[in-house]
């Protein structure tokens, strides 16, 4: 398992640290480049994305959003294409990753990359749609229900955003063990055996991380996100038992 590209003659020569910090900075530049072309296709649809996307959550829970500061809004929008961006271009921010990681995998390895990063994205995917759907609301419905008479709950946008932004990237994120467990157990740092063992400190260790990545104090939004934390859980010990079986097998 070598790092190798072909030199001016065509022959395969070993990659020096300098030809991985050129491939790493090609890769970096694809993937900014993926982000700044659907950042523009959002830019396109901006309005549906604030009004219809994001501040839909808001209307349910029958709360409004205010702005501060006289570049609010558009920095409102700014955020949100560019966010909007980031998401459309996880397959290909992967891609590259993966791109980058493939020379140091093994020859028969590197035809799974496809694979990876498809269900790497659904996974993520997966997270954002649960943060925007489940959690989102929840919280928002949580935090209204404390309102009275003489106080109006009315949130600014800035906070509003690192809100949303925050709990979706977060669970999208989170939403990611699975593929995590998979890689680990492929390099031999996991077993489900170890899972097993470890399950009650595991489940410590997901309280401790569903505190943190929420940016609410409240106890309901923290256990929406630790439930299916500990469901990815108990499915990441099949995934090991997989991975474990297909690298005994190879």
């Amino acid at each position: 398992m070598t790092d190798q590209i072909p030199d001016n003659n065509g022959t395969p020569r070993e990659m020096s640290f300098f030809d991985h910090l050129e491939e790493l900075r090609w890769r970096i530049i694809k993937a900014v480049g993926a982000v700044i072309v659907t950042s523009i296709f959002c830019g396109f649809f901006s309005d549906f994305l604030v009004q219809d996307v994001l501040l839909a959550p808001l209307r349910t829970a029958h709360l409004k959003v205010q702005v501060l500061t006289p570049y609010g809004i558009m920095l409102l929008y700014v955020e949100v294409v560019l966010f909007g961006g980031i998401i459309l271009s996880t397959p290909v921010i992967l891609y590259q990753l993966w791109r980058f990681i493939a020379p140091g995998l093994m020859p028969n390895e590197r035809h799974y990359v496809w694979q990876i990063v498809f269900f790497t994205s659904v996974c993520f995917l997966a997270g954002i749609a649960f943060g925007y759907f489940v959690l989102v609301p929840t919280a928002l419905k949580f935090f209204a229900a404390f309102g009275t008479q003489n106080i109006d709950l009315n949130i600014a946008a800035d906070r509003y955003i690192s809100f949303i932004l925050s709990l979706i990237a977060g669970a999208g994120l989170v939403f990611e063990l699975p593929m995590i467990t998979y890689f680990l157990s492929k390099l031999g740092f996991l077993t489900p055996a170890f899972m097993r063992h470890y399950r009650r400190h595991a489940i410590i260790v997901i309280l401790i991380i569903s505190a943190v990545v929420t940016p609410t104090p409240d106890i309901i939004t923290q256990s929406l996100l630790a439930a299916p934390m500990l469901i990815l859980y108990e499915i990441s010990i099949f995934v090991s038992k997989f991975a474990q079986k297909k690298k005994t097998a190879s």
